[in-house]
């Protein structure tokens, strides 16, 4: 579902990423139109189903395929009987889902508003950046869970835009998180987050992810621990707003926790000599998402090494304050680390 041909980014930003002001961007025009494609999905006639998805297809010339295919998992021939009837069958099924997403996204504006003002500062930071051309609201089935270099969610960036599962945005509490279902595929460490506020941050995920495709994840822990924190360093400046804790994906409490233990987690790695290793059974353990990590602390937050690669971003960066955002990104992990002399105390 990623969009494919990124652009080569060759105009860097005339702005420090080691700045510690926040840029206007309030004169940059985003043009961002909203389509709720799930009030016209539901909305279609089931009675004479073809008919209503070939004018639906008018409406999302690209979505629709994108929708049907990749988020529900049919096959590619829209007009057989059996994917007609998988179609009808998940009307039915869902429509509840959707009830629910109309209570909750009754106004959508103030979302769109928070992911147009992020796309201000990706084009501020990267104006050679091609942004997606519009934000597509849609309700799928609860599994259409996509992973993201620094963390899943259930959206995506399509070839026609932002696409946000509603689905897996109804609020922490949503009882079908809370079923049998919903807990066999989402544990409640995952379903807190399936929250409204994480759209924004779920939205400028997509946009990092298709600026800088993942590579290196072969590499030593310290290296990938470094290129996550690369990346949450640039939701950072994207987000500027956002509060820390939506941005990691960490409770309030856990990242609290992370800050006033820095010393002790780094301590943690070095005294294991784990920075080096590259066994992805040892690694997996600190850069994927779980609900706590037990080697350090039954308290210490699933993706710790998001939080380490971060901090050692930070420090790195502030030995080297003019340093543009597309420099480092491009920027070896390996010389990030060991140029940022990164000792917590």
């Amino acid at each position: 579902m990623k969009r494919m041909g990124i652009l080569l980014l060759t105009a860097f930003s005339l702005f420090s990423c080691g700045d510690r002001y926040t840029p206007d961007v309030s004169g940059i025009r985003i043009d961002l139109p909203v389509k709720r494609f799930e009030q016209d999905f539901f909305a279609i006639d089931t009675t004479r189903l073809a008919a209503s998805l070939q004018q639906l297809h008018q409406q999302y010339p690209g979505f629709l395929a994108d929708f049907t295919q990749n988020i529900l998992g049919l096959p590619p021939t829209g007009d057989s009987a059996q994917v007609l009837e998988l179609v009808r069958q998940f009307i039915r099924d869902y429509r509840p889902v959707k009830d629910s997403a109309d209570k909750v996204f009754r106004n959508f504006e103030p979302h769109a508003k928070a992911v147009r003002q992020g796309l201000q500062f990706v084009k501020y930071y990267f104006p050679a950046y091609k942004l997606p051309g519009q934000l597509i609201t849609f309700v799928g089935p609860m599994d259409a869970y996509y992973a993201a270099t620094i963390g899943g969610y259930g959206d995506v960036i399509t070839h026609d835009g932002l696409a946000v599962g509603l689905q897996l945005h109804l609020g922490s509490e949503f009882s079908m998180y809370h079923s049998e279902m919903g807990q066999s595929l989402y544990p409640g460490y995952i379903s807190r987050r399936f929250t409204p506020d994480y759209i924004a941050v779920n939205c400028m995920k997509n946009v990092i992810d298709d600026l800088f495709p993942e590579k290196g994840i072969e590499k030593p822990l310290v290296e990938q621990m470094v290129e996550k924190g690369k990346r949450v360093y640039l939701l950072e400046k994207f987000l500027p707003y956002t509060p820390d804790s939506l941005r990691m994906g960490y409770t309030s409490k856990q990242l609290q926790a992370c800050y006033k233990n820095e010393g002790r987690i780094w301590n943690f790695f070095l005294v294991n000599s784990l920075l080096l290793n590259t066994d992805y059974g040892v690694i997996k353990e600190y850069v994927n998402d779980a609900p706590n990590t037990p080697t350090i602390s039954e308290q210490a937050p699933g993706f710790i090494g998001l939080f380490v690669g971060r901090q050692i971003v930070k420090k790195f960066l502030e030995k080297h304050p003019d340093m543009g955002l597309p420099e480092l990104m491009n920027t070896d992990p390996r010389k990030i680390f060991e140029e940022s002399k990164y000792k917590p105390g």
